[in-house]
């Protein structure tokens, strides 16, 4: 059964919650306000979290989960194991079929975010824009405030085990003091800058950089080098996630797509220019430091498109053919501007 937070007097004391988030890497990262202010505002409160076994490297070294539990192919094997737990409530920050599905089996009172679907349709199909000026973090901690939790300010959290922290060896000589971050991929090709973009960005760029992807960049990462193999190193597919995210920490500041390594940018307090394809910053999921406003920040849009958003994910291709999101976008100014912070930033 699905609950809406309301006020209820609760007493607050030894409590089992379970925080659901499937997926993926940056909407993992932007639940971590949530885990961190219900463990430390409900005294006593047993956190459990929920996700993918395949992003239980996002997730496995925060300190304000007590208990890991990951979903696999053997669902039934999965509810034995949460209903032995006996939760007292569950946290719903994914709210789809499934996790309706799991409520509906474990019958623990829940609280569910509202993914604001509606709003989301009237925006990529009818560009009417009926979004609230909300970013999500907030509609994820609207889920705990029936338990007088409140938004501490403190922004995201991302935890890099000691093992899996970058040594300088890791990098070539030549960026020793300082690079540039850039992430060249994303979870949708119409969210990422063509290759021919990023070249001439990288090409403008006079400061050492690193480009930061998964496995499947490198050979558009390695495309990119090659126009200066001194000056780039291609990172893509050579570190785990947690290592990239330790090339985001140790980088003056980021270049990114609207993707999971700007968020754990803005985990790190990182100065970032982030760059927006079919995507919008309106669907709430811009960088986000919470009371940390001195960072700085920049966005690149192409305005007066009539087309965009078209899709509050993203897909393989433009569906216009154009691609003037990202086609038009002025590398030449991110990179001016991009040049001018680097010479402010250790």
């Amino acid at each position: 059964m699905n609950h809406e937070p309301s006020s209820i007097n609760y007493e607050l004391y030894n409590m089992k919650f379970l925080i659901i988030r499937f997926s993926s890497i940056g909407d993992i990262v932007l639940t971590t306000p949530v885990v961190r202010c219900l463990k430390q505002q409900v005294p006593n409160a047993e956190v459990h979290y929920l996700s993918k076994f395949s992003f239980h490297k996002v997730i496995a070294s925060n300190p304000y989960i007590d208990k890991f539990h990951y979903l696999n192919n053997d669902w039934d094997l999965l509810m034995h194991q949460l209903k032995e737990e006996q939760f007292d409530y569950i946290i719903d920050l994914h709210h789809n079929l499934r996790t309706i599905k799991l409520k509906k089996e474990l019958k623990v009172k829940s609280f569910a975010f509202n993914k604001l679907n509606i709003q989301k349709w009237l925006l990529t199909n009818l560009k009417i824009n009926r979004m609230p000026a909300v970013h999500i973090v907030d509609r994820y901690l609207d889920t705990v405030k029936s338990f007088n939790v409140k938004n501490d300010g403190k922004g995201l959290d991302y935890f890099i085990p000691k093992e899996e922290e970058t040594q300088q060896k890791d990098l070539p000589q030549a960026h020793a003091l300082g690079y540039i971050g850039i992430v060249i991929g994303a979870a949708h090709a119409t969210k990422k800058l063509p290759v021919h973009q990023l070249t001439v960005l990288c090409a403008a760029l006079d400061h050492p950089i690193v480009l930061l992807g998964g496995p499947e960049d490198r050979a558009i990462g390695d495309q990119i080098a090659a126009i200066d193999s001194i000056k780039i190193y291609n990172a893509c597919g050579k570190f785990s996630i947690n290592e990239s995210a330790d090339l985001v920490r140790k980088a003056k500041l980021i270049i990114t797509h609207d993707t999971g390594l700007m968020h754990i940018a803005a985990a790190f307090k990182k100065p970032i220019i982030s760059v927006w394809g079919n995507t919008v910053p309106v669907f709430g999921m811009e960088a986000y430091y919470g009371n940390n406003t001195q960072i700085q920040h920049s966005r690149f849009e192409v305005p007066n498109l009539r087309c965009r958003p078209c899709s509050k994910i993203g897909y393989d291709a433009c569906p216009k053919k154009h691609f003037k999101c990202m086609e038009l976008q002025n590398v030449n100014e991110i990179a001016k501007l991009a040049q001018s912070w680097a010479k402010t930033l250790r």
